[in-house]
């Protein structure tokens, strides 16, 4: 039996983590999890799964979770209880799903304490990946992606030599506005931008399918997860989602992960590899229901912010750590009414513009970096 800790269990991942627990009890436990302010669900899973050690966001959600269970646990808050949970001595695997860049430091301390990692948590990577592949390289810690496309691409790569790989191809739905022009984006609402085609999603990374940051994002991870270099990562525009990403080798022949967009699939293929289980109401792909899959070239014009992201990328050093903490703030301003949809981009271009690359950065210069574009986007704000 596999032991699991969750960073944001009462997020989109970390709900769907537990319905694959749930449904093979003889093959996993829960040991401790994180949430933030969600009471009412996170006080319903403590119950269930009674975990050791459980912690939330603030001193006083703690003292209400304490109050509201009668499970017996350890509740810890803030960064020190992200901490506790990702080094929890109980748990064999760390699923990482908590949103932002406060993910990167309980994933460098479970690497730490030699655990594996599912990694849901985006941000660990684009800020610090430089960091994070060569601790988990010296700590021999395998990291597993959970995002749909890095997963595919993971499958895809079994049995192959990566080094016969020509490219690798990472399909795009195209998110909520997929089929509007530029004009058509002007006073687009939250509602909106929440509303995705094909997937079910936490609201910042619906948003970020919107601009196609969250595309733009994925791009840096592939490049640190696999060893790629950005010339030879694709983006194609892939409207039915049936495609998660595909791997093209020397001889020219592609192999595609295909599969429905459940993320339940690479969530469980992360906790069982390289064994499957069945998977959770899991609706069968049917090619011939499908008919047509259709593919599009990226237009970068239409989209900017996934240029951006492999303009930061190439670029390096501090610059993805400026695009994350940029498009981060800009989002979270976006979600609360305080600027446009079409704001959140030229946001992000203006913190590329105006902060300077610092090379190799250390984890303090990650950080501090990190702080300023905060403050500087919020000066932005009218």
């Amino acid at each position: 039996m596999k032991s699991i800790s969750i960073l944001g269990a009462t997020g989109s991942i970390g709900t769907q983590a537990f319905e694959v627990v749930r449904a093979h009890p003889e093959h996993f436990r829960i040991t401790s999890f994180s949430f933030g302010t969600n009471i009412e669900l996170g006080a319903k899973l403590v119950e269930e799964f009674k975990p050791q050690r459980v912690s939330v966001s603030s001193k006083d959600l703690a003292d209400e979770l304490k109050r509201t269970i009668r499970h017996s646990c350890i509740v810890y808050y803030g960064e020190e209880g992200l901490l506790e949970v990702a080094t929890d001595p109980e748990s064999d695997l760390l699923i990482n799903a908590v949103m932002g860049s406060v993910g990167l430091a309980p994933t460098l301390a479970a690497i730490d304490e030699k655990k594996t990692i599912a990694l849901a948590n985006k941000e660990t990577l684009v800020t610090a990946g430089h960091i994070v592949m060569d601790r988990a390289k010296r700590n021999q810690v395998e990291i597993l992606p959970v995002d749909s496309e890095h997963s595919a691409i993971y499958q895809c790569l079994n049995g192959e030599n990566q080094s016969e790989m020509s490219k690798m191809i990472l399909t795009a739905s195209g998110g909520s506005f997929r089929d509007k022009s530029r004009q058509d984006l002007e006073g687009v609402t939250v509602e909106e931008a929440l509303n995705h085609p094909n997937w079910s999603m936490g609201s910042k990374i619906t948003i970020d399918s919107a601009t196609m940051m969250n595309k733009g994002l994925e791009v840096i991870e592939a490049h640190w997860f696999f060893g790629t270099p950005y010339e030879d990562i694709e983006v194609v525009l892939h409207r039915e989602s049936i495609i998660h990403s595909m791997v093209e080798f020397v001889d020219g022949s592609i192999i595609a992960h295909l599969g429905t967009p459940d993320m339940k699939v690479p969530i469980q293929y992360a906790l069982t590899h390289p064994d499957r289980l069945e998977v959770p109401s899991g609706k069968r792909l049917n090619l011939v229901d499908i008919g047509t899959l259709h593919f599009k070239k990226m237009d970068l014009q239409r989209f900017p912010c996934l240029a951006y992201a492999f303009e930061a990328g190439k670029a390096g050093g501090t610059m993805p750590t400026v695009l994350n903490a940029a498009n981060e703030a800009a989002v979270g301003a976006f979600l609360k009414g305080q600027i446009s949809f079409l704001e959140i981009e030229s946001f992000i271009e203006k913190s590329l513009n105006d902060f300077e690359i610092m090379r190799n950065p250390s984890l303090e210069d990650i950080h501090e970096v990190d702080a300023r574009v905060r403050q500087y986007v919020q000066s932005l704000i009218v």
